[in-house]
């Protein structure tokens, strides 16, 4: 198993939490993918972390690109079949190697989030139990120096990802920006539609077969495509909260960030475009765009005119290559219809969140949720 990195001027981060991940990562090798840094970020991490071994991108590649390239070598550099000794040096590791993929499993972990005492063991169980099982994310927390804060479940991944009809992502114990105190109302394992980015265990045969993120992505959205895409591959994705990590968020763009707007509502489109099952493709892409008019105009009545502008461009840049987001239809065919998609809520979030108020996942109807 190796636990992958990616870091991009995250010095601080790598201080914070690489310790953590150090302590509590028994038989899993550590590696640093520095997506070409210019703070001292690649020096901290020698000097200070020799254990873990760095990657280092000739280019700042964003988060798709840069972990579709950093898994590249660390496949390159696996250990030898058997062998589950980190500290081998990679050269020695990657020799006379038989095994298609160096690694059995990756981690995608992003710097910014603290791990705990078995945070990896339930993931690995539940892919080694269910071979169909592709990838798996633990419970994300809220990281906060105040203990009540660290209660509440973490927009990134809370509960385990879910989506809606029109391709919405949510969370159980996240809908939009409410988030749920953790009571151990989501401990249980259970196949969802999608497992967040932030803390991410996959299978390295699946994760090659399908070409790793899609890169013109750049980030946002990347990995509820790849899980998608696992689901219309005959794979499954799950959530487990038997083991619990805490992420700070937001830590490259914040979320009011025009850029980050814009980057969700273009690949948002993609991702809808690419995976939705023909029967369903008209209908569902014209309602999500106009939902995606009434966002901007939204933002608009707020006074967030950088949103809602950045809302325009993405929906004309999604337009603008419309034929590669086919190329990609047609190389990963969707498969699964909405009511054969685990994790979907079959009816629509933005209405249930800002037409009923409903804040919980508890208060969903349970009738429309696969």
């Amino acid at each position: 198993m190796a636990v992958v990195i990616l870091n991009w001027n995250g010095r601080d981060f790598l201080r914070r939490f690489l310790p953590s991940v150090l302590a509590h990562s028994e038989g899993a090798a550590i590696f640093v993918a520095d997506n070409a840094s210019t703070d001292d970020s690649v020096e901290v991490v020698r000097q200070e972390f020799p254990a873990v071994q760095v990657v280092q991108l000739a280019d700042n590649l964003g988060f798709c690109r840069g972990y579709n390239a950093a898994l590249d070598e660390v496949r390159r550099l696996g250990p030898l079949t058997g062998d589950t000794n980190p500290t081998r040096p990679p050269a020695e590791r990657g020799r006379d190697r038989t095994d298609t993929f160096g690694f059995r499993y990756y981690v995608l972990l992003n710097s910014d989030v603290e791990v705990t005492a078995g945070w990896l063991s339930p993931q690995r169980a539940l892919l080694e139990s269910r071979p169909q099982a592709a990838a798996c994310q633990p419970k994300i927390r809220q990281y906060s120096p105040d203990p009540v804060q660290r209660e509440l479940l973490e927009y990134a991944g809370a509960g385990g990802g879910y989506l809606d009809r029109f391709g919405y992502p949510f969370c159980r114990g996240r809908l939009f920006d409410t988030l749920e105190t953790d009571h151990g109302q989501y401990d249980d394992p259970r196949p969802v539609a999608w497992a967040t980015g932030a803390c991410m265990l996959v299978r390295a045969s699946a994760w090659h077969a399908l070409g790793g993120l899609e890169s013109t992505f750049f980030a946002h959205m990347e990995e509820i495509d790849l899980c998608w895409r696992l689901w219309n591959a005959g794979h499954e994705v799950w959530y487990h909260g038997g083991s619990t990590v805490f992420h700070v968020g937001g830590g490259t763009l914040h979320k009011s960030n025009p850029r980050k707007t814009y980057l969700n509502f273009r690949n948002g489109l993609a991702l809808v475009y690419k995976n939705t099952h023909a029967r369903e493709l008209t209908t569902t892409l014209a309602v999500r765009v106009l939902l995606d008019w009434v966002a901007a105009l939204r933002f608009l009545l707020q006074g967030a005119l950088p949103d809602a502008r950045a809302i325009v461009r993405a929906q004309r840049d999604f337009y603008r290559r419309r034929a590669y987001w086919q190329q990609q239809r047609q190389q990963f065919p969707p498969r699964l219809t909405l009511a054969e998609r685990p994790g979907v809520f079959r009816g629509s979030l933005v209405w249930a969140y800002f037409g009923q108020g409903k804040r919980k996942f508890s208060e969903l109807d349970a009738d429309l949720l696969n």
